[in-house]
């Protein structure tokens, strides 16, 4: 699994697939608003690449529309930013709903793993349905500020929290600390369904680490 530094340019057939999940359609909205909340943030592009775990070249080029930011990354920088993804993603309050229908949960590829907005934008709280296939993300550890909730709709889990690990099936569900080191991945075949809730913390500090922690052998 590649980090967010060293993730490939996306070539043509990468690019198309993108496209179909709106992610290149939002770019000139993305690009300028990364650059606007980060100096809203009193953040340098170095300061702000090294919270997020990339290059300041990597980020000045997200910041001008030169790469496609994943959703991971997205994430990431909402929490750095003290904003959410609504608001990076040009979002306005007045484009908040109280209901979300199934029609309009247009799915986001990022890192294997298939998104479905489940919640109202601009909120303090994140709600997504999520496809983890098998295989995928398993040795991804991710460590951040807030609080997570999730509940198995189908299949089974494997959570790993801090040096415990944990097996979910459908109908359980786990609510913790996101400051614990934690692991999500899929115990069969055909992958697992669920909800996850997240906190989206206005913290300029906040970081949200994606990939393995230094020395940590999976």
């Amino acid at each position: 699994m590649s980090s967010p530094e060293t993730e490939p340019e996306p070539d043509s057939g990468v690019a198309a697939k993108a496209d179909a999940t709106g992610l290149v359609d939002a770019l000139p909205a993305v690009a300028p608003q990364l650059r606007a909340l980060r100096r809203r943030a009193s953040l340098t592009l170095e300061a702000a690449a090294r919270s997020a775990g990339l290059s300041p070249a990597h980020l000045s080029r997200l910041e001008t529309g030169q790469r496609q930011p994943s959703l991971p990354m997205l994430l990431a920088l909402a929490r750095i930013y003290g904003t959410t993804v609504s608001e990076l993603l040009g979002e306005t309050v007045a484009d908040r709903d109280a209901v979300v229908r199934a029609a309009d949960m247009e799915p986001t590829a990022a890192g294997g793993w298939t998104y479905w907005q489940a919640g109202a934008s601009g909120r303090g709280m994140q709600a997504l349905r999520v496809h983890v296939p098998y295989g995928s993300q398993g040795d991804i550890v991710r460590v951040h500020p807030g609080e997570e909730w999730l509940h198995v709709l189908k299949g089974r889990l494997r959570l790993r929290l801090g040096d415990a690990t944990h097996r979910l099936a459908p109908g359980d569900s786990a609510h913790f600390d996101s400051l614990t080191p934690h692991r999500i991945a899929a115990l069969d075949q055909d992958g697992v369904e669920l909800l996850f809730v997240h906190t989206l913390l206005q913290s300029p500090t906040a970081t949200l680490c994606l990939g393995p922690t230094p020395g940590e052998t999976p």
